[in-house]
């Protein structure tokens, strides 16, 4: 169980994802993609509103926000990015994250003290939601992950499906750092530490609980089908998606699970679009739209002394229509790309 409570703190917390991305030696399956599915994919995100890029300025008359697209895992091709940063931290009115440290310890002490969060002990089990054959596939990708099957029949859906998102790499090599190694997420409120430079949250920490609150029992059964192809070749997933990141093709990330989805998941189209789009809606949309208010009322106080602010939070909340770009330049701000 302590395991599965480290991964459960992995999954659940944006900025203390201490695993090693590039501990994970596997292949970039855009490598061997069938040039169909990459022009398929390419053609999904061309007019997809900031698709590119990691690092921007947003500026309305003197207000001003630094935002860094990030990835929650540790990778040594962070380094750079940390530099770039650093003088922006140093000079912020405050550094804005997902989860700030206290949030971080609220989150891990919680998960703690209360197991219900991702353990339903009175419902039915997932052996008994699934069929024989999806559970065994399940409870193997789960003991992959560290969490035997008697443990993983009474985890919650949502987690379970996060959970089969995660290379085992990246929890092996998260155990055996200690959790001393993070994501860029993390490195950004270390320096912010350094500087003196006050840490904000953007959302309060018990958030995630409530995105998957009103879920239906089949679309918690169909987020695991979706969830459960990639799983089996999960290091070639965790090096494609890294690389896409790296090489700032934000939105290329989500269109390839998209497609991905597609063709091995085994559900029709129509459910993997509607899983796709409450995910999105869900995990990144309406967020993006609370934070906005955040963001802009951090800027505005910042402003009185002639400062600005950073905002750090995981990329793929950067691009789109109802992206954190898209939404800041329908507040009247404009947006400069800063790494391309």
């Amino acid at each position: 169980m302590r395991h599965v409570l480290k991964a459960a703190a992995l999954a659940l917390l944006s900025l203390s994802a201490p695993a090693l991305a590039d501990a994970c030696k596997g292949r970039n399956l855009f490598d061997t993609m069938p040039a169909d599915r990459k022009a398929r994919i390419e053609n999904a995100v061309r007019d997809v509103p900031f698709r590119e890029g990691l690092l921007f300025q947003a500026e309305k008359g003197d207000h001003r926000i630094t935002l860094v697209g990030t990835y929650h895992f540790g990778d040594a091709r962070h380094a750079p990015m940390v530099d770039r940063l650093r003088p922006f931290i140093t000079d912020a009115a405050a550094l804005y994250v997902e989860a700030g440290p206290r949030e971080e310890s609220r989150l891990t002490e919680a998960l703690k003290s209360d197991p219900s969060l991702m353990v339903d002990p009175d419902g039915p089990t997932l052996p008994e939601r699934l069929t024989p054959e999806e559970w065994q596939q399940l409870s193997t990708a789960m003991a992959d992950r560290g969490s035997p099957a008697v443990i993983t029949s009474r985890l919650r859906p949502w987690y379970v499906s996060m959970m089969l998102g995660i290379s085992p790499c990246m929890l092996d090599a998260m155990e055996s750092t200690g959790g001393k190694t993070g994501g860029l997420d993390h490195l950004l409120v270390h320096q912010a530490q350094k500087a003196e430079t006050p840490i904000r949250a953007l959302e309060p920490w018990d958030t995630i609980f409530d995105l998957y609150a009103d879920l239906t029992p089949a679309q918690e059964l169909d987020m695991i089908r979706a969830a459960l192809p990639s799983a089996a070749y999960a290091d070639d997933y965790a090096v494609t998606l890294t690389d896409a990141y790296f090489s700032g093709n934000v939105w290329q990330i989500w269109e390839f699970g998209r497609f991905d989805a597609y063709d091995n998941s085994g559900l029709p189209k129509s459910e993997v679009d509607e899983q796709m789009s409450l995910a999105q809606q869900r995990l990144m949309d309406d967020r993006n739209r609370k934070w906005i208010k955040v963001l802009i009322d951090g800027a505005d106080k910042a402003r009185a002394n002639g400062r600005g602010i950073v905002a750090a939070f995981g990329a793929l909340h950067l691009p789109g229509q109802a992206g954190v770009l898209n939404l800041l330049q329908d507040q009247g701000y404009s947006i400069r790309r800063l790494d391309g």
